[in-house]
């Protein structure tokens, strides 16, 4: 039986990137091209009558544009949804992150004309990615999920904060819907928070630098980009670069190459390895939405050291990939949506305070 090729609505402005995504996705016998958009509210519409499996968006277009049409479409017509974009770097970087907000799955740098030369490596990633995003189910109203009771999964016998240790450090790892997660945790934490948090994010290379400025600038908390040696310090978000595992030792960060055949990068699991190793039962590990199963064993490491260990419920999971490896794994001692993990972040501190 031949398997239904995934159908691929195309949104852009110019006529140089449309061509270049259709012929890019054109090429691949399992891809088809439904519709082409050349603004926003054409974009809705086709959303609507072509039944897109995967809709591609940019960003700044006429008429209506990017952010709006993807509102509308999550609101409307759910579908997934990858932008590609310029707005990578400069002032337009947050608008890339308010599209994941408002219900974007993934952002990827759209390919200029100096790109060129390494196309076929882009083809190749951006075909891989309609691939992937187009299986994950999405739903409407992704910012209306209503609030959920928090599940306690913790077993007799198996009780984390051993010796009631008091936490001095928060791990946290996520993939495909983190960036508005982490903003819903990280832009809940009042200024004072007292712990360091390291993040492990997985996120299209290139965009760090903007997830971290469009978060620094939406929390009350400080939001930076690791450095290697650098020292941890309370209330402040530490993330890893692009392309390095972000590790804890002692008081201080240290950034890893990746090792060989390495799948996710930076790994949520070199992070809470880490975490245990350094911090043991003193620590609090989160891990978020996201597909495959990266930070599963970590977080299992850190739950049976003693650790506090949080896992983001499915109701408000953009993917329930990444926590219910965990919670299936017996990595999570409380199951929460995401809207009450930053409480329960700052219960835990006074708690053993």
């Amino acid at each position: 039986m031949t398997q239904r090729a995934i159908r691929v609505l195309v949104a852009d402005d110019s006529a140089l990137a449309r061509e270049m995504l259709v012929q890019i996705l054109d090429s691949d016998d399992e891809i088809e091209i439904v519709g082409v958009a050349t603004d926003g509210q054409e974009a809705v519409d086709l959303a609507a009558s072509a039944s897109p499996d995967l809709v591609t968006m940019d960003i700044h277009m006429p008429r209506m544009d990017g952010l709006k049409a993807i509102e509308s479409i999550m609101a409307f017509s759910p579908v997934p949804i990858l932008v590609v974009s310029s707005s990578v770097y400069g002032e337009g970087v947050g608008r890339a992150f308010d599209a994941l907000e408002a219900g974007a799955l993934e952002v990827m740098k759209k390919p200029e004309p100096r790109d060129w030369a390494d196309l076929q490596e882009i083809a190749a990633d951006l075909i891989r990615r309609v691939k992937l995003l187009s299986r994950i189910p999405v739903i409407t109203h992704l910012r209306g999920k209503r609030a959920a009771r928090p599940v306690v999964v913790t077993e007799p016998g198996t009780e984390t904060n051993v010796a009631g240790a008091r936490p001095e450090i928060v791990a946290i790892g996520s993939s495909t819907g983190g960036p508005s997660a982490l903003l819903n945790v990280l832009g809940r934490l009042p200024t004072d928070y007292p712990l360091p948090i390291l993040v492990a994010q997985h996120i299209a290379e290139g965009f760090v630098p903007g997830l971290v400025a469009w978060l620094d600038a939406g929390c009350k908390i400080r939001v930076v980009v690791a450095q290697d040696g650098m020292p941890v310090l309370p209330g402040v978000a530490y993330f890893a670069p692009t392309g390095v595992n972000l590790t804890l030792e002692r008081h201080r960060l240290r950034l890893n190459e990746p090792k060989a055949g390495q799948l996710y990068v930076p790994s949520a699991d070199t992070l809470f390895e880490s975490v245990t190793h350094s911090r043991g039962p003193a620590a609090i590990g989160v891990i978020l939405t996201g597909m495959g199963a990266d930070g599963s064993g970590g977080l299992k490491l850190m739950r049976d050291a003693g650790a506090t260990t949080i896992a983001q419920d499915e109701e408000t999971s953009t993917v329930f990939g990444m926590p219910k490896a965990a919670a299936e794994r017996g990595a999570a001692s409380l199951v929460l949506p995401v809207h009450d993990i930053a409480a329960e972040l700052e219960r835990l501190v006074s708690a053993t305070a």
